[in-house]
C-alpha cells in the first residue's frame, strides 16, 4: 500500500544517521524501512486513539530492537545519539498522523537500545 501522507512522503527518515559514517547505510536503510512500514500500518489500520497507535509503534520498536544486532555486527550500534534520532522519527510519525499528544517514551517503550 503506497503511503499517501504528504508529510511522510516528503520526509528523509534517519537523515542524521545517513550523514554519520559510524552508521552503515545498508543497516540505516533497514531502519528507514521499519519506519515506512509503520506509516503503512498507520494508514491501513487508522488507529483512533493513542493506545492503538502505541500498539503499532511497539511492533516497530521491536523491529528496531532486532536491528540493533545488525548495527553491532556491522561495527556500529544504536547508542545515545542514534536513540534520540530514532525516537524523534517516531514522534514525527505520530504527529504527521494527528497524534500530537503522543508521549515520546510511550512510542518506543519496549526499546532495549
Amino acid at each position: 500500500m503506497p503511503i499517501t501522507n504528504q508529510q511522510i512522503t516528503g520526509r528523509m527518515f534517519l537523515r542524521q544517521m545517513y550523514d554519520d559514517s559510524y552508521f552503515p547505510d545498508h543497516v540505516v536503510d533497514q531502519g528507514k524501512a521499519i519506519l515506512l512500514r509503520l506509516c503503512e500500518r498507520v494508514e491501513a489500520e487508522r488507529p483512533t486513539d493513542l493506545e492503538s497507535l502505541y500498539a503499532l509503534t511497539q511492533a516497530a520498536t521491536e523491529e528496531f530492537n532486532l536491528l540493533d544486532r545488525e548495527f553491532v555486527a556491522a561495527g556500529s550500534g544504536i547508542e545515545t545519539v542514534a536513540r534520540e534520532w530514532i525516537c524523534d522519527e517516531f514522534c514525527f510519525v505520530a504527529s504527521a498522523y494527528g497524534f500530537t499528544e503522543a508521549d515520546a517514551e510511550e512510542l518506543t517503550a519496549g526499546r532495549d537500545w
